[in-house]
């Protein structure tokens, strides 16, 4: 059957590159049903609500803060080892128009444990709504992504396994869902130590969450404890933020030394 050749857009092929370096993490799945009613009563109750994408986000940031392993990386240079961030650095997928495509572009928020919900929300409706060539990230990224393939595999083999870089250039955790439309990803793939994802929220509040993680870094154990905390977060410093009402999490966040206000 004769058909017809598509010439590879930059979004394109900046996915395939990512796709190269995920596919070689030895990556493994926990997901925990939880119970988030807390958390849906104190959003029904905001005036302008809060996305869940932005609770969830700030949540799993405050997790990180707790759990050491969610802030280290395995890295090869200049030997194979751990790096551990101070913060977390969030890598968030959008889904934009660009030259008559759908494309996915990455963008990150650094330190979102310190930033109040509503920042998170700005910079997520500017990363959604703003003119592609306004965003410096996204920009950056479809420049690099017509450099001949070897000096960008070279290049995003660099910044992987370099700690100092790869937490400024790629973040330190991931998040990616499709909840909004009314499905959910098995199987997400990133180079980062961790990517989680959330299905739909019923009108209960129970959710199935995940987190997928790079298993030379941590263990099930470790990320089904993590889970529980998360669940734990989301219903109690989140909640209390999203109804205006300070938390010891969210004031401890507040004083994470060497971070930005």
């Amino acid at each position: 059957m004769r058909g017809r050749a598509i010439k590879l857009s930059p979004s394109r092929r900046l996915v395939g590159d990512l796709m190269r370096f995920s596919i070689g993490v030895p990556r493994v799945t926990v997901q925990r049903q939880m119970n988030l009613a807390p958390l849906q009563q104190a959003r029904m109750a905001q005036q302008s609500k809060t996305s869940w994408t932005v609770l969830f986000l700030k949540g799993y940031a405050l997790l990180s803060q707790d759990v050491p392993d969610l802030r280290r990386a395995y890295v090869k240079l200049p030997r194979p080892q751990l790096y551990e961030y101070p913060v977390s650095i969030a890598s968030v997928a959008h889904e934009r128009e660009h030259e008559g495509e759908r494309i996915v572009l990455l963008s990150t928020i650094e330190d979102p444990e310190r930033r109040p919900l509503a920042e998170i929300e700005a910079l997520f409706l500017a990363a959604r709504s703003k003119p592609i060539h306004e965003i410096k990230q996204f920009r950056r990224a479809l420049k690099f992504a017509r450099a001949p393939g070897p000096i960008r595999w070279l290049l995003m083999w660099l910044g992987l396994n370099l700690g100092r870089q790869r937490g400024r250039r790629f973040g330190t955790f991931q998040l990616s869902v499709y909840s909004g439309l009314g499905a959910e990803s098995l199987n997400p793939l990133t180079p980062l130590t961790t990517i989680f994802n959330y299905g739909p929220i019923s009108e209960d509040g129970t959710v199935t969450v995940r987190i997928h993680y790079d298993h030379r870094v941590m263990d099930g154990a470790n990320v089904a404890r993590a889970l529980i905390r998360f669940e734990n977060i989301l219903n109690g410093a989140i909640a209390d933020e999203a109804r205006g009402v300070a938390s010891p999490e969210t004031e401890a966040g507040a004083a994470v030394p060497g971070t930005r206000s």
